[in-house]
């Protein structure tokens, strides 16, 4: 009978070797981490969970595992017959078939990787059979640290890591012999013996564990006394805390399952770490900025993305005022109109052609424009019917936000030019090739937007918007990793210039004037308002950023509330680099800088009353002196108009601060 039972056991071992197992696997968190590795949040589909290594669960731990539930586990094939036969025999003593189980660990793991927690007699079976085969195809090892990672802790925390973190705030590895003498109690049942919900009774379990291990001589008798006097560090529960950066995290997930490919399954419950580009403190000067400037105004909403034009890491996103009430990101919203924050475009495009300078001027009054051949007609207006009905310049314009200025530009240029330096600069909306573009009448999104102004910050360089650096999956294996891509759009000479003429927006009689004093770093801007859109997109030489406000239905926006953008953008651009010190604008060889009269565009004399400094492209600045003040032209002017000055970082300061 011996030799028999001995030939059926290895006929049942070789069945069971071919026989295929179910899939093991385990739902794990996935993580996504800010650029400086810190966690923005994680989402497990239901199930917190946290692969470990056994090299990473403490010593601690797996002794007081292996102690209260399964002494034998490293001598028994999946089945301890000494076990089974001492609890047949108490049942068999008691009259209660359900008495007394003989699970052994690995018979634990099976049951709660394959069946169901039914006392049966066929689901016991099943369990045996499957504890022989994950025998046979794992190590002890490996079987140990499958348990400890699929194991329930109670609170929502599966496995001993995620467990870990929910009762001390501590990794596996950390756990001292007091702490993990009360989680392998936890084990047996979270209901009964979790510090959370009984405490007494959770620290009775704790020093059966103690005791269990003393007898077996895991520990001494003095360390389990020393152990169980240890009052826990427990954590107090609370309910997850929100996500740091919902909008952004929403738009991880669509850029990474919808452009990368990423199985949604895997992203959801795969436990991959995803490495992004955002950076929890600007997101947080964000988030900031906008709850203090949209307060007063109950259902104001707002927008605001920002990006590094050095690499074009998307660094701050914010999709709206309040992500629990309404999820949708109007950072991609495609319906709202630019208004005058989009002339930077035009007059980028209009620097790039033959004879367009900083003192070009046209005629700033009320004008009727026609167009296709003379048949249509098209009367611009200033903002509040102010014109000042003389030749005006572009700084001029840029900084007044004159109107007439703009469509005069555009119809010298040609509104299709326009419309392909936008879309070489990230601009991918709808546009028609209208004098009314030069106003910004065609909607954009402020990622768009943000993504333009970064490559005119950036020295005309189109640095693909990158939200994900990596993604690696649960074994450290990398699934993808970035490579943007960058494209010089613009000569950095042109973009300098219009930087330079940007920045007199947040000068006295600027549109920007109002948060002038905000902002204590060059810095260049467009302000932008139509009636039911306020925006401010502008840039430091580390940061590029759009903020749009307004209502979502489409309702006006008052005087006071159009005036909100700016405040948002200062008190997040200056938050964001409190740690950074000033740097100025880099001037890109083949740029001079004279000084001109702005009464006629010509070079400064010293009788000139008001001259200012201008940067023209090499062989572009005025070579005539204004004769209206009679003078000679300003030292240093009048020698060698065209040769680019010597520059040092002291002479650009006192430039950049005469200006």
């Amino acid at each position: 009978m011996i030799v028999l039972a001995c030939v059926l056991f290895a006929g049942l071992l070789l069945y069971l070797r071919v026989q295929p197992m179910p899939p093991v696997s385990f739902s794990q968190s996935t993580e996504l981490l800010d650029v400086h590795g810190t966690l923005i949040d994680s989402f497990h589909n239901g199930q917190n969970r946290h692969i470990v290594d056994l090299s990473s669960i403490s010593p601690n731990m797996l002794k007081a595992t292996l102690a209260i539930e399964d002494k034998r586990f490293y001598r028994h094939f999946g089945i301890d017959p000494r076990g089974l036969a001492r609890a047949i025999w108490y049942n068999i003593r008691s009259l209660d078939a359900n008495g007394q189980g003989a699970s052994t660990l690995t018979q634990q793991l099976a049951r709660n990787l394959f069946l169901t927690h039914e006392k049966t007699l066929s689901r016991k079976i099943k369990e045996a059979m499957y504890a022989l085969q994950l025998e046979m195809a794992y190590t002890k090892d490996e079987i140990l640290a499958m348990y400890l990672n699929q194991i329930y802790f109670g609170h929502g925390a599966y496995g001993i890591e995620a467990a870990s973190n929910l009762y001390f705030g501590k990794r596996a590895s950390e756990l001292n012999l007091a702490e993990s003498s009360m989680l392998a109690g936890v084990m047996k049942s979270w209901k009964y013996y979790s510090p959370h919900m009984d405490y007494e009774r959770s620290r009775e379990r704790q020093k059966l564990v103690l005791t269990t291990m003393a007898g077996q001589g895991i520990i001494t008798d003095a360390q389990a006394k020393a152990a169980y006097a240890e009052e826990p560090n427990l954590l107090p529960l609370t309910e997850k805390e929100s996500s740091k950066a919902p909008y952004f995290r929403d738009y991880v997930r669509s850029v990474a399952v919808g452009k990368l490919g990423i199985d949604e399954r895997l992203y959801d419950s795969g436990g991959l770490r995803i490495f992004t580009t955002l950076d929890l403190h600007a997101q947080a000067n964000a988030e900031a900025a906008v709850a203090k400037y949209l307060e007063p105004h109950e259902e104001l909403q707002a927008a605001l993305v920002s990006i590094d034009p050095r690499n074009g890491h998307i660094q701050a996103m914010v999709g709206g005022r309040n992500y629990e009430e309404n999820q949708y990101n109007r950072a991609f919203a495609t319906t709202r109109q630019p208004g005058s924050s989009f002339k930077p475009i035009l007059y980028l495009t209009a620097l790039q052609q033959e004879g367009f300078t900083a003192v070009t001027r046209f005629m700033s009054e009320p004008t009727v424009f026609t167009y296709d051949d003379g048949r249509k007609t098209y009367s611009p207006q200033n903002y509040g019917n102010k014109y000042p009905n003389k030749l005006v310049d572009l700084r001029y314009a840029i900084s007044k936000s004159d109107n007439i200025y703009a469509v005069n530009t555009i119809m010298q240029v040609g509104p299709e030019r326009v419309i392909e330096t936008a879309k070489s600069l990230g601009i991918t909306s709808e546009m028609e090739p209208l004098p009314s573009l030069a106003l910004g009448t065609y909607p954009v999104s402020p990622y768009e937007m943000a993504s333009a102004f970064a490559t005119i910050a950036g020295g005309g360089v189109r640095r693909e918007p990158v939200a994900i650096l990596r993604i690696e999956d649960m074994y450290g294996r990398v699934l993808y990793e970035a490579k943007p891509r960058e494209q010089q759009v613009v000569a950095p000479q042109y973009a300098y210039i219009l930087t330079h003429l940007m920045q007199s927006v947040f000068d006295d009689g600027g549109t920007g004037r109002r948060v002038s004093d905000l902002i204590k770093r060059p810095v260049a801007g467009k302000t932008g308002t139509t009636n039911t859109d306020a925006w401010m997109v502008g840039y430091t030489p580390e940061l590029a950023t759009a903020v749009w406000v307004g209502y979502d239905k489409g309702r006006a926006v008052t005087s006071v509330e159009a005036h909100t953008a700016s405040p948002i953008f200062a008190d997040f651009t200056e938050r964001t680099l409190s740690a950074v010190p000033p740097k100025l604008f880099e001037v890109p060889e083949g740029v001079t800088t004279v000084y001109i009269d702005p009464a006629t565009g010509l070079l400064a004399t010293a009788d000139c009353p008001n001259p200012r400094l201008e940067s023209f492209i090499a062989g572009t600045e005025p070579t005539e002196s204004c004769a209206g003040h009679g003078a000679e032209p300003l030292p240093g002017q009048q020698d060698a108009p065209h040769q680019e000055q010597e520059r040092n970082w002291w002479d650009d300061l006192k430039r950049w601060w005469n200006s």
